[in-house]
């Protein structure tokens, strides 16, 4: 029902920065929570950022809180992830993914309900 496809990956020198976008086909994008997820290779995919339906709240995880910023433009249908001072650890596959649960801000993964493709993020020392 909801596509959901990353884009701004790429390959990067530690202290760069990248801008991913998710763009998603629904059209009621406005009502979905939206996060952000990576995963490396040979590791659990984690959670990188959330943000709730009106941009109202906003979460981060710990490890990229300060460098990273999720924002939304529902007029647009896109959800966006500025990374900044971007450090190797960082290297990851990101994945954008949507959940219509208004109570929650969505830090799990089991909190969604549509996944993107993923786009790779690479950075190098």
């Amino acid at each position: 029902q909801v596509q959901l496809v990353e884009s701004g990956g790429g390959l990067v020198q530690a202290g760069g920065s990248l801008r991913l976008s998710c763009a998603a086909s629904t059209r009621t994008f406005s009502i979905y929570g939206m996060g952000w997820f990576r995963q490396a290779p040979g590791k659990e995919r984690e959670f990188v950022a959330a943000i709730t339906w009106n941009s109202g709240s906003t979460y981060y995880s710990d490890s990229v809180k300060g460098r990273f910023r999720i924002s939304r433009d529902n007029a647009k249908n896109t959800v966006f992830l500025q990374m900044i001072s971007l450090k190797p650890e960082d290297t990851a596959v990101y994945y954008c993914a949507a959940h219509r649960r208004w109570a929650i801000v969505g830090v799990h993964q089991e909190d969604y309900d549509y996944w993107g493709q993923g786009t790779q993020v690479t950075v190098s020392s």
